[in-house]
């Protein structure tokens, strides 16, 4: 069955989750709302997502130095209790998530899409608008593939919505944070990085 946007939407506004959690929900329960919002509540998405709106004060700054010393990640990640950031699985998932930064395919340049300046996306608008004039296309049909490009786009260059590196399970980084938030039953959020590269 295809899922559509408007049924990703509708799963969306019902629980307050993202794009890609309410399309694999929705997937995996063959387009039944319902299915995948018990599928949601089963996987712990769904209480991860109430927990994500609290605060996240403590947390760790942590650095990544890769091998051979030409390339660097500082990130921070935030907790809400001092308990949790001082535990080894608080480390090593900030550890992985700053390796992730380092290895990815395409270089993360924002944590959140929503973080992406307006000008740069309309830049980006622009640019593919004017490619795209050139294949005789209808307008409406334009402006549908630029819209999607831009959401690719947008997606290769935000941290969280980034394949997750080293997973033997295909995953967003968002989603691994999610699974992070249901074990340690804690908000937990990417907030800043940073990448140190020679030369650069």
């Amino acid at each position: 069955m295809e899922i559509t946007m408007e049924m990703i939407k509708k799963l969306k506004d019902r629980t307050g989750l993202g794009i890609m959690d309410c399309k694999k929900a929705l997937a995996e329960n063959n387009g039944d709302e319902e299915k995948a919002i018990e599928y949601l509540r089963k996987q712990g998405v769904l209480k991860a997502a109430k927990k994500s709106a609290r605060d996240a004060n403590e947390g760790l700054v942590h650095a990544y130095i890769h091998t051979g010393s030409k390339l660097g990640v500082m990130v921070e990640v935030n907790c809400e209790t001092d308990f949790v950031a001082k535990t080894k699985d608080f480390y090593d998932m900030t550890h992985q998530i700053a390796v992730h930064i380092a290895a990815a395919e395409v270089e993360p340049q924002y944590v959140n899409i929503e973080d992406v300046p307006a000008e740069l996306l309309e830049k980006e608008k622009s640019i593919y608008a004017e490619q795209m004039k050139a294949t005789g296309k209808p307008a409406n049909v334009i402006e549908k593939i630029v819209e999607n490009k831009i959401k690719k786009y947008c997606e290769d260059i935000c941290l969280m919505s980034q394949e997750f590196f080293g997973s033997e399970v295909k995953k967003t980084v968002s989603e691994y944070i999610k699974e992070n938030i249901a074990k340690f039953g804690e908000n937990i959020k990417v907030s800043r990085f940073v990448v140190f590269k020679i030369g650069d």
